[in-house]
């Protein structure tokens, strides 16, 4: 079974892939960086899901950072808990979990961890890419032993969610994009857009989810009750979308993703309207190499088999 850390600022969709993660992977850690909603009820959210996984194995949760690169030890990003609930999980106020975090940074889990099992373990992105800029910042050299970093973050020439220029993860810690993307490790990005067009479930697909009658399938109700309602009320849009569960499961299997290409990606740190945007060079105007493989399609009814697996599995 592969080896991967999940870096996630869990909420809502994170909490899905994680469980996703926890069914296909041998899961080395779960670390938690500043995103979606209060920072300590992130690692809370972890914690819980992780509980509700009820895995044979301890998978230790690692507090990392809260602000971005440029400002570490302040919390200075946006939080979107009017899309995730005031707890992050559908305001469904779970109780605390046993399990408590690790007393190791996140950031010296993920040096130790890959140093220790050089070529062996893929990062599983889906939060800002502040921990896993920071590790690459303290120690280079995990560089040449990281297998791979699939990311959920940016888009491929289209419109953000956060802004419209740039999706959430990339626009709260760009200059982290920037030195993970340029880092040379090998790279999967799966971005908003595939998100959009491949990852929602609708309200007949939440049915049958529903319809599973598992510990799974009811914790994927509980946790997107406010998501939906805001789908609605905000997007028009009847159903969840679900990026992060999809990145973890293109990562278990990649034939889930059907079309890819190999890119120069880059992404904007100073513009004043496009802070956070990401450039994904498809016409090679730059005259750059490539240095990410990009996702461009997605077997939606696979995706969809998928995820009824993991959540028919958590009885």
């Amino acid at each position: 079974m592969s080896k991967i850390i999940i870096d996630t600022d869990t909420a809502g969709d994170d909490t899905i892939a994680l469980l996703t993660a926890i069914h296909h992977f041998k899961v080395e850690g779960v670390t938690v960086t500043g995103g979606n909603v209060d920072f300590d009820q992130e690692v809370e959210n972890a914690l819980y899901t992780i509980q509700v996984a009820n895995s044979n194995d301890k998978i230790p949760v690692f507090k990392g950072y809260e602000g971005p690169v440029l400002n570490v030890d302040k919390v200075s990003h946006t939080t979107v808990e009017d899309v995730h609930g005031r707890d992050g999980m559908g305001d469904s106020f779970f109780d605390k979990a046993l399990q408590r975090p690790e007393s190791e940074h996140a950031v010296d889990f993920i040096i130790k961890t890959v140093k220790e099992n050089p070529g062996d373990i893929s990062l599983l992105a889906i939060a800002p890419l502040t921990n896993i800029a920071m590790a690459i910042k303290k120690d280079p050299a995990i560089v040449e032993d990281l297998k791979h970093i699939y990311i959920m973050g940016g888009t491929n020439n289209s419109l953000g969610n956060i802004t419209a220029a740039a999706e959430y993860n990339f626009y709260v810690d760009p200059e982290a994009a920037r030195i993970v993307l340029h880092s040379g490790v090998p790279i999967t990005m799966v971005g908003w857009d595939m998100c959009v067009g491949f990852s929602v479930i609708n309200d007949d697909e939440h049915r049958e989810i529903e319809a599973l009658e598992t510990s799974g399938s009811e914790f994927f109700r509980q946790v997107n009750q406010v998501v939906k309602r805001f789908n609605k009320e905000v997007h028009q849009l009847d159903g969840t979308t679900h990026p992060d569960t999809l990145l973890v499961a293109i990562a278990a299997d990649e034939s889930i993703m059907t079309q890819s290409s190999h890119y120069y990606v880059d992404v904007e740190t100073d513009g004043k309207l496009t802070r956070g945007y990401s450039l994904v060079d498809v016409n090679n105007r730059s005259g750059y190499p490539p240095n990410v493989r990009v996702c461009e399609a997605v077997d939606r009814e696979r995706f969809k088999s998928t995820l009824h697996d993991v959540l028919r599995a958590i009885t």
